[in-house]
């Protein structure tokens, strides 16, 4: 663990208590840093904010934007999670504000000492635009102290922390609409219709005007590109460089945000191409476990998506891969204890990989019982002691495609072993 996060851990609550009302008085301790930020692109959702946060991003950059972005979790370094006109914040800087805000409260968990860190520091750091990413649902989220956001953003909405946003779509999308707020138009995802439902309702209660994908504008895979459509234009855009069928959509709406913000489609296109997010379906070539794969002739991937609608997305892009190239193929599988281990293998179920299930440092689940969870969805598993363990005999016995999946704790162990493939 790096020493900003055992810093935090050993200082902070880590719980999670949905409330702003702790956030909100260290915000005005701190001299309320939240209402001095550059213009806020606020992203909320259940799927697809990083990868949308990552594209809008590049995008803002490529047209000469100094670019704040606040994301989370972090992989490897704490340090991920803000980042500062383009610049990963650095350990000093960070270290000073975090003493800052220890003099004003002793109360604030983890997630909002880090958000108002995030917020000190992009207030006094010149910039033309940040992209703030919610934490965990969205009205009581710690970002949510945010009050004038240029715009609003919402990914996809799906089933996941159900014991703090529901148990239903509809409800689970009302969170996620808390963002929404008077006069700053919102920019939707395609959404299910009791998931619509609700953001348009939200939306109607604060009078924020909606621009949905699906209705007002989309974007569709042609050609070996990309095309974008809304009801202005039609933009003939390169392929994005994340893989998998769905980051087809997540480039949608992040151009549909690029053009509300006027960038020029030449840095539309130069975005799309230049996105770094890592742990979405990322190639691994270089480190100790790349370089067995590739010793074996075999593809190693790494995915942190841990939901269902995650593993549904994972399942289209592996069954766009073996359909383009067939090879034998692996999942290598440790989740939170609290995830939904059943709707993610059932939605994987249909790769008839083998499944080798394994644990990682913090709340894992218990590789057996994952494996059971595993082979009552029909895919053959077995629990082992280790990543490594569970590559050698994926390799062993002839898988030519091996994907490292269901939890971003255990991404960042994997990328964290291996400073060629760390996130930047």
């Amino acid at each position: 663990m790096d020493p900003i996060s055992q810093r935090l851990r050993a200082r902070h609550p880590q719980r999670i208590d949905l409330s702003l009302g702790r956030m909100r008085a260290l915000c005005a301790a701190l001299g309320d840093p939240q209402d001095r930020l550059p213009p806020v692109i606020h992203v909320a959702g259940t799927n697809g904010k990083g990868s949308t946060v990552a594209f809008l991003r590049a995008m803002a950059e490529a047209s000469g934007l100094r670019v704040h972005a606040y994301t989370s979790p972090h992989l490897v370094r704490f340090n991920e999670r803000i980042r500062l006109a383009g610049t990963l914040i650095q350990d000093d800087a960070l270290t000073a504000i975090l003493d800052r805000i220890e003099a004003v409260s002793g109360e604030a968990t983890v997630f909002e000492s880090t958000t108002a860190a995030a917020f000190v520091a992009m207030s006094e750091t010149p910039a033309d635009l940040a992209i703030v990413e919610v934490g965990l649902g969205g009205v009581l989220d710690a970002t949510n102290v945010i009050a004038r956001p240029l715009l609003s953003v919402i990914t996809p909405v799906d089933l996941d922390h159900a014991e703090f946003l529901g148990t239903d779509l509809a409800t689970i999308a009302g969170e996620k609409a808390g963002i929404l707020k008077p006069g700053a138009r919102g920019l939707i995802a395609r959404q299910s219709e009791p998931a619509m439902a609700a953001i348009e309702a939200a939306a109607a209660r604060v009078l924020a005007p909606l621009t949905v994908m699906g209705t007002d504008f989309d974007a569709w895979a042609e050609r070996g590109g990309l095309a974008f459509q809304d009801q202005e234009r039609f933009l003939d855009l390169p392929a994005p460089v994340l893989p998998g069928p769905h980051q087809v959509a997540n480039a949608g709406l992040a151009i549909a945000v690029a053009l509300e913000l006027d960038l020029p489609e030449a840095a539309i296109a130069k975005g799309l191409t230049r996105a770094v997010w890592p742990a979405r379906m990322q190639r691994v070539k270089d480190g100790p476990y790349g370089r067995a794969a590739r010793a074996a002739d075999a593809e190693l991937w790494l995915d942190g998506g841990h939901n269902p609608h995650a593993a549904q997305a994972l399942a289209r892009t592996l069954e766009e891969r073996q359909t383009r190239a067939p090879r034998p193929l692996a999942l290598i599988v440790g989740m939170l204890a609290n995830k939904d281990a059943g709707g993610f293998f059932e939605a994987l179920k249909t790769t008839q990989a083998q499944v080798f299930t394994v644990g990682f440092d913090g709340a894992a689940a218990e590789p057996a019982a994952l494996a059971a969870v595993a082979r009552g969805h029909g895919l053959g598993a077995v629990a082992v002691g280790s990543v490594q363990e569970a590559l050698d005999r994926a390799l062993a016995l002839g898988a030519g495609r091996v994907v490292i999946c269901g939890s971003l704790y255990l991404a960042g162990e994997v990328l964290g072993a291996d400073a060629v493939t760390r996130p930047v």
